[in-house]
């Protein structure tokens, strides 16, 4: 991927100077272009990785698998969120790692972490480099060097058994090569992030992803059977029976441990027969509470589709108007529904009905396809409007039915709040894209001027919202995972008794503390 923004750089986009003129006037702000430095200007700071060390590494993957070049070492220093971006394209590129390895195998990567336990190197696990939350920026966590471990090669389906519906993957798999191999046995995971383009399996199991098509497929963790994991004192392996009652289950312990734990390695996972139909269909809401409304008696009910999303009124808007479509008034839902063909039927007619019984106007399939067609898209977007000078960042969580709407007027209020003043104002979107029998998530879009200083700008508005998602009773994360940003807050998510077994597990299982440091889990009182 680019080093100063998302995915490949020749799918880049300019901004229309119309387009630009009419968001200046929305957001009340003067705009000033904000292009990346040239990469041979960025700042990266000296490798500490001495003759001995990349000897030690080079004993276990090769010489020609251990690399210190800056190039390399840049496109490693972190993540894909707009703070992530905004130091690179300004030329900092401080939290290099020392050296980028990449392993082969499991065994490899066992090795690896034995060395940098033994020698006090951190070591930071690098799968699709996609984090937002800062997951993967490479914290030296008070050793004197930090290594990012690239799983690229470890990219193969390991096995596949269509009688149980299982396979086993890599996890260096990215999304579309897991979809290519298990296409080839008539299978399919169905587990489509928007990241999917460039996310990897093990990246899916370490942070608990959940895909565009949850409401049909389940969470990411819902699909893991198995899990082989390495750690710095030896492999743990969970999972594989269908159903157990010997004790905790560990996979649930490894799952979103992002990580900290030890190093995902092999994922056992669930498919299913490839879709022989997909059918789309749209909906339009008087407004975002009658719209979720909607969703709800969907997730309670057995018509559910495969994916389903509703779009708040700003939302609909912005998204008709970039589409060049005419805006419906009200709130959009989006439906799609896959399987065979006569069970798709069944579950679209149940579902037609209990659309129009919540008040819903059937738009037919034509926004829909628009959705899917620009879903993997929107961080192009989000980085076109960076170089002209406009921050626009998203952030998520999940509350009960009966919290959802009064956490959505929370975060919206404390984002329109912390943004609101003389660098202009903000532009506030949300969509309900993942829903449950008890709750869904709130995923919120904010475009803002950048203004003079536009990483304490974004970090006030993102303090603002995850203070407002705690007061208000909503996860600290529905997807995006922990991370470093989202550190903070979880203490207040898992209470002090949570935070000890945490730390009681890393230390059963990485005692130097060289797994990650800097994320996810919260310091002791």
């Amino acid at each position: 991927m680019s080093w100063f923004a998302w995915g490949d750089p020749a799918r880049r986009r300019e901004l229309d100077p119309g387009l630009r003129d009419l968001v200046a006037q929305v957001l009340r702000a003067r705009l000033q272009d904000m292009p990346p430095v040239p990469e041979e200007l960025v700042e990266l700071p000296p490798s500490r990785l001495g003759p001995r060390l990349r000897e030690l590494f080079a004993g276990v993957v090769g010489p020609g698998h251990v690399s210190t070049e800056d190039p390399v070492r840049l496109r490693h220093c972190g993540g894909k969120s707009t703070p992530d971006l905004l130091l690179r394209r300004a030329g900092r590129a401080d939290p290099a790692p020392d050296a980028v390895l990449y392993p082969a195998d499991h065994g490899e990567v066992e090795r690896l972490l034995a060395v940098c336990s033994e020698e006090r190197v951190a070591v930071v696990p690098f799968g699709g480099g996609t984090s937002v939350v800062g997951g993967v920026t490479p914290l030296r966590g008070g050793f004197h060097a930090v290594v990012s471990l690239d799983l690229r090669r470890l990219d193969r389906l390991v096995s596949v058994d269509p009688l149980s519906s299982t396979a086993v993957l890599g996890a260096g798999v990215r999304g579309p090569h897991a979809e290519a191999m298990l296409a080839e046995h008539g299978l399919t995971l169905g587990h489509l992030p928007q990241s999917h383009e460039y996310a990897t399996i093990g990246g899916y199991a370490a942070t608990r992803s959940s895909g565009q098509a949850s409401s049909g497929y389940g969470r990411f963790e819902d699909m893991v059977v198995s899990l082989r994991v390495a750690t710095p004192r030896g492999t743990l392996e969970a999972g594989g029976p269908p159903a157990s009652a010997a004790g905790p289950d560990l996979r649930r312990l490894l799952l979103g441990s992002e990580g900290t734990l030890g190093v995902i390695t092999e994922v056992g996972v669930r498919v299913r027969r490839a879709p022989e139909r997909v059918l789309d269909e749209a909906w339009s809401f008087p407004d975002f509470a009658s719209g979720a409304d909607a969703l709800r008696v969907l997730a309670q009910s057995d018509a559910r589709p495969t994916m389903a999303r509703v779009l708040d009124e700003s939302e609909t808007f912005v998204g008709a108007a970039m589409g060049g479509r005419e805006a419906v008034p009200g709130c959009q839902a989006v439906l799609g529904f896959e399987g065979a063909p006569a069970e798709v039927e069944a579950r679209a007619a149940a579902v037609r009905e209990a659309m129009a019984e919540a008040g819903g106007t059937p738009l037919g399939p034509e926004p829909v396809a628009h959705w899917r067609e620009n879903r993997f898209s929107s961080p192009y977007l989000r980085d076109t409007l960076l170089s002209a000078g406009i921050l626009a960042e998203t952030l998520e969580t999940a509350a009960s039915w009966t919290g959802l709407l009064p956490l959505y007027t929370a975060v919206s209020e404390a984002l329109t709040g912390a943004l609101e003043g003389d660098e202009g104002g903000a532009v506030v979107m949300c969509h309900v894209s993942h829903t449950y029998p008890t709750g869904a998530s709130l995923y919120f879009t904010v475009a803002t001027a950048a203004g003079p200083d536009p990483v304490a700008r974004w970090g006030r508005a993102k303090r603002a919202a995850s203070d407002a998602i705690v007061a208000n009773g909503g996860t600290i994360t529905h997807h995006h995972a922990v991370g470093s940003d989202h550190r903070p807050w979880m203490a207040a998510e898992i209470g002090p008794l949570g935070g000890d077994v945490l730390r009681a597990v890393k230390a059963a299982l990485d005692p130097e503390g060289v797994l990650n440091p800097g994320k996810l889990i919260p310091d002791a009182d």
